[in-house]
C-alpha cells in the first residue's frame, strides 16, 4: 500500500498550529498523529511525507518519526533544515530524502511535492495531478483547476491518505 501525508509539524509547539487542528498541547497532537499513522500504515507500507514533519525539538521528532511504521520517502518542506535532512538521512525507516519526486498509478502520474504545483489544467487535461500539502488547508482540491490534491493532516483528520483514496477522489471529481 501506498499513503501519503504532510505537515505533520511534530513538536511544533505554537499554539496556532495545534489549537486550529483541535488539540490542547502539542503533546495530545503528536501522540493523536501517531496514533492514526500507525492504525492505518502497515510496517512495509510506502510511506510519502511531503515536507515539514517537525520543529523545534529534533530528539523527540527523531523519536517520533522512528516509531512510524512504514518504509518512508521525505519530500522536504520549508521548516526542513539542513541539519533534519542529515537526521532524516540516519533513521532507520527513512528510504529517502528529496525536494520531489513523482510515481504513476494506474493511468495517472503524481507529481510529489510540498508546495502546490500546477501540473496540468482544463486546458491542457492530461492524466496528471500534483500531490503536495504546505497550505494548511482543510480543503483536499487545492486549486482544483490545476489538478492539485491536498495530502496535510489539515485536510484528512491527521491520517495518512493512500492511494486508492485518492485515486477515487479524482475519478469521484470527474477528472
Amino acid at each position: 500500500m501506498i499513503y501519503f501525508i504532510s505537515d505533520t509539524h511534530f513538536c511544533h509547539d505554537k499554539d496556532f498550529l495545534y489549537v486550529p487542528r483541535g488539540y490542547a498541547n502539542i503533546y495530545d497532537m503528536n501522540k493523536d498523529f501517531i496514533q492514526k499513522w500507525n492504525s492505518v500504515v502497515n510496517i512495509d507500507d510506502e510511506v510519502y511525507h511531503l515536507g515539514d514533519v517537525m520543529l523545534n525539538d529534533n530528539d523527540t521528532g527523531m523519536d517520533i518519526l522512528q516509531n512510524l511504521k512504514g518504509n518512508i520517502h521525505i519530500i522536504l518542506g520549508n521548516h526542513d533544515t539542513d541539519e533534519r535532512v542529515l537526521l532524516y538521512q540516519q533513521a532507520w525507516n527513512v528510504v529517502d530524502v528529496c525536494y520531489a519526486d513523482s510515481i504513476k498509478a494506474g493511468k495517472w502520474t503524481f507529481f510529489l511535492s510540498h508546495y502546490p504545483s500546477m501540473v496540468s489544467s482544463t486546458a491542457t487535461p492530461k492524466k496528471r495531478y500534483n500531490i503536495s500539502g504546505h497550505t494548511h488547508s482543510k480543503e483536499i482540491f487545492q486549486f482544483p483547476e490545476y489538478h492539485i490534491y491536498n495530502v496535510a493532516v489539515d485536510a484528512h483528520d491527521g491520517y495518512p491518505v493512500s492511494i486508492e483514496k485518492i485515486l477515487s477522489d479524482i475519478n469521484n471529481r470527474g477528472n
